[in-house]
């Protein structure tokens, strides 16, 4: 019997796609993100979709105790997590002089720091049951450095870096841990981010619900990896082959914009 599936920005976006997916695999869910009031607008729809047990968490997850705080209101609540998907995260944009540090390292408290809290809190029951997913969303963003986004850019490195090696450490326990890595995506990320004018073309977008339904169906085949898109693909493997001045050139020309 599957346990509860806990998801992080659960209140737009990837993590409102990932709730609506895994309610229609008859799944409880824990869904956790800033805006109760977009929180109970999900759940009530994963219900609809055919969710279990719904239960909102309002949390700010850039707060260094919230992950444990989290993790403490499930086991006082006997929810069992077996599938937890990082996917709260945001971006800014900009030359990093000019940039609020507070904003900066409230992104990579949270891009980071509540990824990896929330896995290490709820990963050891994983393995004592010998069954579990932890997909942690990532990005293309993450296969090379980004002028205008570099904290960004650095912190789904760290996503990606740390879920591969989690894979690897892990195999034969029975998790999964998957990196998930879309490209560009239609949420509200670019609106957070200011770069709804960046030089992205419009056919490199994907839907979200694309996004998703190809993440969890790599999940369940045990994939270490996913880049969404043949596109993304075969441009973030090329940034293995090309110069790194030309990648560091081609990913700047993209986001600078008026910055």
């Amino acid at each position: 019997m599957n346990g509860a599936a806990l998801i992080t920005g659960a209140s737009s976006g990837l993590g409102e796609e990932f709730a609506l997916q895994l309610a229609r695999e008859k799944r409880s869910l824990v869904l956790v993100a800033r805006r109760e009031d977009r929180l109970r607008e999900v759940a009530e729809r994963a219900r609809k979709a055919g969710a279990g047990e719904v239960t909102i968490l309002a949390s700010d997850l850039s707060r260094p105790d919230a992950a444990a705080e989290i993790h403490a209101k499930t086991s006082a609540a006997g929810i069992a997590v077996d599938y937890l998907v990082n996917n709260a995260g945001f971006g800014t944009r900009g030359r990093f002089d000019r940039l609020p540090l507070e904003r900066e390292i409230e992104e990579i408290n949270l891009n980071v720091g509540a990824l990896v809290a929330l896995t290490r809190l709820f990963l050891p029951t994983m393995i004592a049951d010998r069954r579990g997913t932890i997909v942690n969303v990532a990005s293309t963003a993450a296969f090379q450095p980004v002028p205008w986004m570099a904290t960004y850019a650095a912190t789904k490195a760290f996503v990606l870096s740390f879920s591969e090696a989690l894979s690897s450490e892990l195999q034969g326990s029975g998790i999964t841990v998957l990196a998930l890595c879309p490209g560009p995506t239609r949420t509200e990320f670019q609106q957070v981010a200011s770069v709804e004018n960046a030089a992205v073309p419009s056919f490199a977008y994907m839907d979200a619900a694309t996004v998703v339904r190809e993440a969890i169906s790599a999940a369940r085949r045990g994939k270490a990896l996913k880049i969404n898109g043949v596109i993304n693909a075969i441009m973030a493997e090329s940034t293995r082959f090309a110069p790194r001045g030309l990648v560091r050139k081609i990913a700047g020309a993209m986001f600078r914009g008026d910055s």
